[in-house]
């Protein structure tokens, strides 16, 4: 059974980094323990700082899985708590060999679609002075996942996330991480998820141009 460990809320701040940098970011975000609205942009409340490379409707929701922040607590030596990763939602036991490219969950009122691993993120490099964070993120697999709303409606940390489809291709959003990150000339493979009718617009685009590459 997989649940919500917590649901997390941010909004755009300036964040102080190495040497008295300044970011904007929404990446510090707080668990919320009262019920939450999903609409078909994201959670009531929440907002992206960089609206380009977040948010939106193939990316309102960002997942992370609640188990790995045992294994970051001892590489970046650090607590990791929920939202350490500024995801909206730490999950309990969906990994990302476990969820596929288009798998439809309902939880609470809510239904939404995976659409893409989670990509490593600058701004988290840069919050937690660790410059290797990107590369062992792309190694482990580690990378959470993006959902598209197809259903608003109100949720709570504690519900459960029952899959109420699950997409016949079984393209896990690690295999997916791998064809962007590491196998990347398995080309028959990235043309098969290209052609995935769930594949958020952004994958679809880049993944088609290492094909289109390729074939120049």
């Amino acid at each position: 059974m997989f649940s919500i460990a917590s649901i997390n809320i941010g909004t755009p701040q300036e964040v102080i980094y190495a040497e008295g940098r300044k970011l904007k970011t929404s990446l510090q975000r707080h668990p919320v323990k009262e019920k939450v609205f999903l609409d078909l942009m994201g959670f009531e409340g929440d907002h992206v700082a960089d609206p380009v490379n977040h948010g939106g409707r193939d990316k309102a929701v960002c997942g992370y899985p609640a188990q790995h922040y045992s294994i970051w607590e001892e590489e970046l030596s650090r607590n990791m708590l929920p939202a350490s990763f500024g995801e909206n939602l730490t999950i309990n036991g969906l990994t990302e060999d476990r969820i596929h490219i288009g798998d439809i969950f309902k939880i609470g009122e809510a239904e939404v679609q995976c659409t893409q691993p989670r990509q490593p993120c600058h701004k988290l490099i840069k919050i937690f002075e660790f410059p290797k964070l990107a590369s062992r993120i792309q190694t482990l697999g580690y990378c959470g996942y993006y959902f598209r709303v197809l259903k608003q409606g109100w949720m709570q940390t504690g519900m459960t996330l029952e899959r109420i489809h699950s997409d016949e291709e079984k393209i896990s959003v690690l295999d997916a991480h791998y064809l962007m990150y590491r196998d990347k000339t398995k080309y028959d493979a990235i043309e098969n998820l290209v052609a995935h009718p769930a594949l958020s617009e952004s994958w679809k685009r880049s993944l088609s141009q290492r094909l289109a590459n390729r074939k120049a």
